[in-house]
């Protein structure tokens, strides 16, 4: 099969066969990726492949092995957790870590990289502002506002700035 050939075949038929393999398999994308790539391992050999033998065939067996083994393969996935049992139960995050994440996402972005880039991933001033692009001032500027809103959002006896406008 030349080239020309594959592609008027594939235009043809890559409608078609995923609407076969979506009533086969129960899943459209399932059915689209293993579809593309029946096609994908079709154009490898398309120059062997005879186009009176059925080529919309051999792609839909490809197909369709391609969907039970990504299936089988999901299967003893599921099994193997199963059998690793039940992992412990883990217990509610502490207030203080959500009161943490509620404080970070009130911060503008800027300030909340340096803060996790400086105390999270323990980087010095001069490393951030390689990093980021900031000046070194900058990134102390982000960092003290940061420390003051953390401060200010953490305080159960100081509202934030937002709930004292309300």
């Amino acid at each position: 099969m030349t080239d020309e050939e594959f592609a008027v075949f594939y235009a043809q038929a890559v409608r078609r066969l995923t609407g076969q393999l979506y009533v086969m398999t129960g899943d459209f994308h399932e059915a689209q990726d293993v579809v593309q790539e029946a096609f994908a391992r079709a154009w490898a050999g398309r120059h062997r492949i005879d186009r009176d033998l059925g080529p919309e065939a051999w792609v839909r067996t490809v197909a369709w092995r391609l969907a039970v083994s990504r299936w089988r393969r999901m299967v003893r996935g599921q099994r193997a957790w199963r059998r690793r049992g039940d992992p412990a139960a883990v217990g509610a995050p502490d207030a203080a870590a959500v009161d943490l994440g509620a404080a970070l996402r009130r911060m503008p972005a800027r300030q909340r990289q340096c803060a996790a880039l400086y105390y999270v991933c323990d980087l010095t001033v001069d490393r951030i502002a390689a990093e980021t692009g900031l000046s070194a001032g900058s990134v102390k500027t982000h960092l003290s506002r940061a420390r003051a809103k953390l401060a200010r959002y953490l305080d159960d006896h100081v509202p934030a700035v937002e709930e004292r406008d309300v």
